[in-house]
């Protein structure tokens, strides 16, 4: 072969490597620019996500402060309400006492009004023995009158 020839072979060999690496060198730049669009894109999801999984973590906190206030609330009703009752029955524990006191007091001073467990009650009208009371508070003839802080009667509701 011909001298000329071959440095010409050569030459085209070095050309053609050249070519070759100059576009590897560009695919390599454009494989590595894609990458870091998309590492740019999963950091601004990334945020997104982040503020959003922030917003919905505080609204969770809040409804749970609100639920552990309403709960107090309850628990401050019911043991408000658990309170007047006890004062109630306490108050009724007293009027029955001070009713029994009352009675044998009575008993004692007039034993002809107070006889076999029944009481009459003389109004000065002549109507002695129509209200009799029997020892548990009913009435003789059995008929109770409603009582307007009774549940139910039509008195008036405190709320």
């Amino acid at each position: 072969m011909d001298t000329w020839l071959i440095v010409l072979l050569v030459v085209l060999a070095v050309a053609v490597v050249v070519v070759l690496a100059l576009l590897l060198s560009k695919r390599s730049r454009i494989a590595q620019a894609r990458k870091r669009e998309q590492a740019r894109e999963h950091l601004q999801e990334a945020q997104v996500r982040s503020a959003r999984a922030e917003k919905e973590r505080a609204l969770a906190e809040e409804q749970s402060a609100q639920a552990r206030r309403e709960l107090a609330e309850v628990q401050e009703r019911a043991a408000l309400a658990e309170q007047e009752a006890r004062e109630r029955a306490a108050r009724a524990d007293e009027d029955r006492s001070e009713a029994d006191r009352l009675r044998a007091s009575a008993q004692k001073a007039a034993p002809d009004l107070v006889s076999g467990g029944t009481t009459t009650v003389d109004d000065g009208r002549g109507t002695a023995g129509r209200h009799a009371v029997q020892p548990d508070g009913v009435p003789a003839d059995g008929v109770t009158e409603p009582r307007p802080d009774e549940h139910g009667t039509g008195g008036a509701t405190r709320r």
